[in-house]
């Protein structure tokens, strides 16, 4: 069992904690229905433009690699859209819903271009991330904040990332970092997010 930084120890406690509240609040404040309102689901087109990947670079202290990052969110709770709305979606969050203010838990497969087989390629990153709205309710600009597990290579470990988002949230910038061990790496991405 791996044994995370006092700092990211602190900071996966705190996003445990975010959502253990949001959902108990939810459970009370929200109406009874689907946790993605009805009209809203997964189509072809949708999911064609999920496969568009972010770009990004990793730093690991001795080499940068290129590498590609897709995002999946199965669960998000708003804190910023009006009260008479469910606050829960699943997979398909609007950007208004995301970036007004949100708690969500994703899983990010990654693709780096270091050497070795088509399997040692493969990064998996899962975690919680909070969305708040800077300027117009997120629309113009807003930003983010996260804690994540993450597996590469046989290791596991931890990491924190901070983000801010333009344009209803569509293109971003990511800063993603990873103090364990193996691990130890710094990495950058253009966030693309079609919803």
């Amino acid at each position: 069992m791996p044994v995370f930084p006092s700092p990211l120890r602190a900071a996966l406690a705190i996003a445990a904690t975010a959502t253990l509240l949001a959902s108990s609040r939810a459970a009370f404040a929200a109406p009874a229905g689907e946790a993605t309102p009805s009209g809203i689901h997964p189509t072809l087109p949708w999911a064609a433009l999920q496969l568009v990947p972010s770009p990004e670079l990793i730093a690991d202290g001795s080499s940068v690699y290129a590498g590609m990052r897709w995002q999946v969110t199965p669960l998000l709770y708003s804190f910023g859209i009006n009260r008479k709305l469910s606050p829960w979606r699943s997979l398909i969050a609007e950007p208004v819903v995301r970036h007004s203010g949100s708690l969500e838990l994703f899983f990010s497969p990654e693709y780096l271009s270091k050497s070795g087989t088509f399997a040692e390629h493969w990064l998996f990153r899962g975690g919680l991330r909070s969305y708040f709205p800077l300027v117009s309710k997120g629309e113009y600009l807003s930003t983010s904040l996260g804690a994540s597990l993450l597996h590469f290579d046989h290791h596991l470990g931890a990491a924190a990332s901070a983000g801010v988002y333009v344009l209803y949230g569509f293109v971003g910038a990511e800063v993603t970092y990873c103090p364990t061990g193996a691990l130890r790496s710094t990495t950058v991405t253009l966030s693309l997010r079609v919803f």
